[in-house]
């Protein structure tokens, strides 16, 4: 095992009271990621990073995590439901209000819920999970949305987190973050479930809380790790090999992306901070190029 300190490179200073869900648009080449609590999509581009290539617009709702549909359109997860995104509507440096086109309802009867954690699968789903707005216990599920249908997959599930896929589409990750266990869910061809969950990674003994995740083309999974300033490598095996520490205690969800996906772009919350935590909410990057690192490229959704 080893450790790389990266303390400096914030990649945006926008500070995020819950930054989640970063996702990499191959297409447009830029950064997309979410403040969950305040209802915000920002987004940047790496090519230029002046302040007219910011990007914020504004929802009338909590919003979370999203896949990407074409050169323009994102499907993104909000506490009603899956939305199509035209990126193109009211883009300006400042924070505008935007309007969506639901696909599917997502526990919109449900005022104690919200979306968190998702990202799209090898055969172009999309997996959200839900929870309780206050973290309510049991109160969340973890879904899949394919050709056309949502369908329910996990249920008592307090804080969904980490899903992710091999790159052999073998299995999913996921956990439930105050398990403090990332679990390990065989797939079938279509990308359904088979079998039954079984731990992967057992973080009890450390007392460490796994958050977001995503996994590169080597198949080795890269977890956020809420309050510990890490996210923390794991091989094919499970076995911890390399852990990255950023400028901030809350770091949420990793994503790889850039020309080369070999940026690793990491998420940040301010909610509850210390004082201490100067850089709490911002948004960091890695340059992996020389690691031996590239990440996996996120999968197009179809609907």
């Amino acid at each position: 095992m080893s450790s790389l300190c990266v303390t400096n490179n914030v990649f945006d200073e926008r500070v995020c009271q819950l930054g989640e869900g970063p996702l990499w648009h191959p297409l447009q080449q830029r950064w997309y990621w979410f403040d969950i609590i305040q209802g915000r999509l920002l987004a940047k581009d790496t090519h230029d990073a002046s302040p007219q290539k910011h990007y914020s617009w504004q929802f009338d709702e909590m919003v979370s995590a999203a896949g990407w549909l074409d050169e323009h359109m994102l499907l993104i997860a909000s506490e009603t439901g899956l939305y199509r995104f035209d990126t193109r509507s009211c883009i300006s440096t400042l924070s505008n209000k935007a309007t969506k086109q639901l696909v599917v309802e997502l526990e919109a009867n449900n005022p104690l819920t919200r979306s968190n954690d998702g990202r799209s699968d090898p055969w172009g789903g999309f997996w959200i999970g839900t929870m309780g707005k206050q973290a309510q216990q049991g109160l969340g599920s973890i879904y899949r949305y394919y050709q056309g249908q949502l369908r329910q997959l996990v249920t008592d599930i307090t804080i969904s987190n980490a899903i992710c896929f091999a790159p052999d589409k073998s299995c999913v990750y996921y956990t439930d973050t105050p398990s403090q266990q990332i679990m390990r869910q065989a797939l079938d061809a279509q990308g359904w479930p088979v079998g039954t969950a079984c731990i992967w990674v057992d973080l009890r003994a450390q007392n460490r809380n796994p958050d977001g995740a995503v996994v590169d083309i080597h198949g080795n999974l890269w977890n956020a790790q809420w309050g510990a300033s890490e996210v923390v490598c794991y091989n094919l095996q499970g076995q911890e090999i390399l852990r990255v520490a950023f400028g901030a205690r809350q770091i949420s969800c990793p994503a790889f992306g850039g020309a080369n996906m070999q940026v690793l772009l990491a998420t940040s919350a301010a909610v509850d901070a210390d004082i201490e935590d100067k850089n709490a909410g911002m948004t960091f990057t890695l340059n992996t190029q020389g690691m031996d690192v590239i990440g996996l490229a996120e999968y197009r959704v179809e609907l």
